[in-house]
């Protein structure tokens, strides 16, 4: 039960990380958001060890790095995948691989999971996919590119869970610590090489791709939402024309960034808490199926502060993921 609990609060807390992404990097551009909320994240990590305590082990701060590394390479590839599109297909596929890899890591460990667990996992592995459904007006195609790169994302994000589950029990948040500072590292050399390339030639035109009929645009990790995940910066302009990047950040912009990294990193310790909560072998697969349900948070928040309708499709998926979470905790 404190399995699941630590699982779906990790999940809601990514998503409500990620709403505020969102909405800041619709001001500026996704990947600096997501390199200064990852900075930001290692402030209360760091508070967290003093306060709580940890220790840096060999095997924890290798781990950690494996996770900072996955982490940042997997919101690199979905600032590409969903850049390609179209995102209604793209961001529920990296969410499902970002599921289904550590469970599949898991059963070839050789982990015995009951046939109530089982039908559980895939009910919520369905729910996935259908929070995440979005509607796609850009016109964008399926390219075996694109499901490659979101395919690898998800990976990437996977990642992050088998890091954390290798983790000794015993070092805190030492290899959070470590795995946010690589990540920040990462994703700010990419937003400073971005800008560069951006500021050596043209601004281009910013498509408007948040058209999602008045629905929240489920996300992955990184503080962005999907449709200003590849880079795109401000707000939608008509075609043709231009929109050049804020360099003034408001106190609202400022705000949102760093609540979004001091959610991200309270959901890191979510997940690391229940990877660590049992000695269960089943625990892996739990957590990361309901690690990624992360879009809940999203949509949920977005309906409560942009007024956004949930369409019938997420709400069904909502349903099946609670569905979900009390078969796992009964198994």
């Amino acid at each position: 039960m404190l399995t699941v609990l630590l699982g779906l609060s990790g999940a809601l807390v990514y998503g409500f990380a990620d709403f505020l992404g969102g909405l800041a990097a619709r001001r500026v551009r996704a990947v600096t958001v997501a390199a200064v909320a990852a900075a930001v994240g290692i402030a209360p990590l760091v508070l967290g060890l003093v306060v709580v305590g940890g220790r840096f082990t060999w095997t924890g701060t290798i781990w950690g790095a494996v996770a900072g590394v996955s982490g940042g390479v997997g919101v690199l590839l979905l600032y590409r995948a969903l850049a390609i599109g179209p995102m209604s297909v793209l961001s529920p596929l990296t969410a499902v691989f970002a599921a289904v890899v550590p469970v599949l890591v898991a059963v070839v460990r050789g982990t015995a999971l009951s046939g109530l667990a089982i039908g559980a996992l895939v009910v919520a592995v369905v729910a996935v996919v259908l929070v995440a459904a979005v509607r796609d007006t850009s016109g964008a195609r399926v390219t075996a590119l694109g499901l490659v790169t979101a395919a690898v994302a998800g990976c990437g994000f996977g990642g992050i869970v088998l890091a954390y589950d290798q983790t000794p029990a015993d070092s805190g948040v030492a290899p959070l610590i470590v795995s946010r500072v690589l990540q920040a590292v990462l994703l700010g050399t990419a937003a400073v090489v971005s800008g560069l390339v951006r500021r050596s030639g043209p601004t281009p035109p910013v498509p408007d791709r948040r058209a999602s009929g008045g629905q929240a645009v489920p996300v992955g990790r990184g503080g962005a939402d999907p449709a200003t995940r590849a880079d795109v910066a401000g707000s939608a302009a008509p075609p043709g024309q231009t929109v050049r990047l804020s360099t003034r950040w408001p106190v609202r912009l400022v705000v949102a960034v760093v609540a979004c990294g001091v959610l991200d990193a309270m959901a890191n310790v979510f997940i690391q808490a229940g990877l660590h909560s049992s000695d269960d072998p089943a625990t892996l697969p739990v957590v990361s199926v309901l690690n990624a349900l992360y879009p809940i948070g999203t949509v949920v928040l977005a309906g409560i502060v942009l007024r956004e309708r949930l369409t019938a499709v997420q709400w069904s998926g909502i349903v099946l993921a609670f569905a979900a979470s009390v078969g796992l905790a009964l198994a």
